[in-house]
């Protein structure tokens, strides 16, 4: 009888740890708007393995791709309330929490991928990222989707003026329907999850994106013509639930903004090493490339500036800080 009593007490003792670890573990829904096997999807991939190695199995992630939880805005308000903890997106998305992150969204701000790193991972970015708090938010990192580039069903692109008239989706954001405007064509703000179908339909006649997500979206079915136009360059912010950040222990909140970091140097450097060979499937694909002549760039640039100016003014301290640290890292 003493003996089954004491197996009987080891067994409830037993199963009570296991109910306390199984309590213990956290499960992070981690969003984002591109299809599986992109660069982005990659990086987040990369950061479940590296949280649930380095936590023994007790943070648990889930990856959600190609807009399976919404829309980018949808993301943000989720994320806000808890109900999702982490997503991926476009820095600029952030103005209408924070309108400093309009900058992001500038035409030819960044010159390269590495002028970008230096300033996003350097003190510019940790203070943007530091002003989303507030906002219940909390910006651990950046990824990359890239240089944005034009692509259309219409007619290929040699000149700046071969733009007008066309009806082109844009990331539903101020900056983005008035650069598109300063180039006569007529901007359509749409979340990305709709934007094959309204090609496929002909409610748009274009888009543009950076090519991974054109090649990962299968645009190339849609869109006969890509002119690598490169007009703006897009980090993107890997954010956490300010809710779920604060239920986490110190031990783990390191090994979440560990494998941010760790995921997001893996990140760029996949998408950088894919970008060309991406390009050339996409040709075999059918896709006519062209590239602007060094007169239109200009021309194009030229248009972009007024754009620039009234979006600057609103935030011009954030803006003149960035263009500082742009400076310094061309001399």
């Amino acid at each position: 009888m003493k003996r089954v009593f004491i197996k009987t007490v080891i067994a409830t003792v037993a199963m009570a740890a296991m109910g306390i670890a199984s309590a213990q573990e956290k499960t992070i829904k981690f969003a984002n708007q591109n299809a599986l096997g992109h660069p982005i999807i990659q990086g987040m991939e990369k950061f479940k393995e590296i949280v649930e190695k380095q936590s023994g199995g007790k943070l648990k992630v889930n990856v959600f791709p190609a807009g399976a939880l919404g829309s980018d805005q949808a993301n943000v308000s989720a994320i806000q309330g808890g109900t999702v903890e982490m997503a991926a997106m476009n820095s600029g998305i952030f103005a209408s929490q924070v309108k400093d992150f309009a900058v992001f969204d500038f035409p030819f701000m960044f010159a390269n991928g590495k002028e970008a790193d230096a300033v996003v991972d350097g003190p510019f970015g940790h203070k943007m990222h530091a002003k989303l708090e507030e906002k219940g938010l909390v910006g651990l990192g950046y990824y990359e989707l890239g240089f944005r580039h034009l692509t259309n069903g219409k007619r290929a692109i040699n000149k700046v003026s071969d733009i007008e008239g066309l009806k082109l989706r844009v990331i539903p954001n101020p900056i983005n329907v008035d650069w598109v405007k300063a180039l006569g064509a007529n901007p359509t703000p749409l979340p990305f999850p709709e934007l094959y179908a309204a090609l496929e339909q002909g409610a748009v006649d274009g888009q543009e994106n950076p090519i991974a997500t054109i090649n990962g979206a299968k645009l190339f079915e849609v869109q006969k013509h890509l002119a690598l136009t490169g007009h703006q360059y897009n980090p993107q912010s890997v954010v956490i639930s300010k809710k779920f950040w604060e239920t986490l222990s110190a031990a783990e909140k390191k090994i979440i903004a560990d494998a941010v970091t760790e995921s997001s140097k893996f990140q760029r450097a996949t998408a950088r090493a894919l970008e060309a060979g991406t390009l050339e499937g996409m040709k075999k694909n059918g896709m006519q490339v062209t590239t602007l002549p060094a007169s239109e760039m200009s021309i194009l640039r030229e248009k972009m500036k007024p754009v620039i100016a009234k979006h600057g003014e609103p935030i011009a301290a954030t803006v003149t800080e960035l263009q500082t640290e742009l400076a310094k890292l061309r001399k």
